[in-house]
């Protein structure tokens, strides 16, 4: 297995949609059974006494991969049974990947929290644990897990926009006062 494509911005701000994507191709010479990927850090926990859960947001989950119910439900968007949800917190899965074939993910986020984070991601050939998706180090010998991550920083502040009336665009920066 091999990461084709990874991005995540370096720079965000608080209340600011943003994207994270991956590109997995199946290198290999079998079909892998189910691709799945698992982000470690869209949390963080949170040391205050008495939470009913310790664990806390850092990133808000607006869409996750897979498919999305058409049309979307009005009070929230509710995806398929088709989409990449697992019984696990954090991992999403796409069904199988035959060689040579790729499988996108993409998830829609807004940052809640400043700081700066690691964010870390591990590519699964399956669920179960019996399938395992490494990356071959070419020449080697050896083989390594499909795994990745992105430096952020997330502004306490989020940029000043406004929408130009002229173009319907978001711009960013204050609107231009009128004389």
């Amino acid at each position: 297995m091999k990461v084709v494509r990874a991005s995540f911005p370096a720079q965000q701000s608080i209340a600011r949609q943003t994207k994270l994507e991956l590109r997995v191709r199946n290198t290999g010479s079998h079909t892998v059974p189910t691709v799945a990927v698992t982000i470690d850090s869209f949390e963080y926990t949170s040391h205050y006494p008495e939470l009913a859960d310790d664990q806390r947001p850092i990133w808000a989950i607006e869409q996750g991969p897979g498919t999305v119910a058409k049309p979307p439900v009005e009070t929230e968007e509710v995806s398929l049974s088709a989409g990449a949800e697992t019984a696990y917190v954090n991992t999403w899965a796409m069904g199988s990947l035959a060689p040579g074939q790729t499988r996108s993910f993409a998830w829609r986020v807004v940052p809640v929290k400043s700081g700066s984070y690691t964010v870390r991601y591990t590519v699964a050939a399956g669920l179960s644990g019996k399938a395992k998706a490494v990356a071959d180090a070419r020449g080697s010998g050896e083989s390594s897990p499909v795994q990745g991550q992105f430096a952020v920083d997330v502004a306490a502040t989020p940029k000043l926009t406004h929408v130009n009336p002229s173009t319907g665009r978001v711009e960013v920066g204050q609107f231009p006062s009128s004389p």
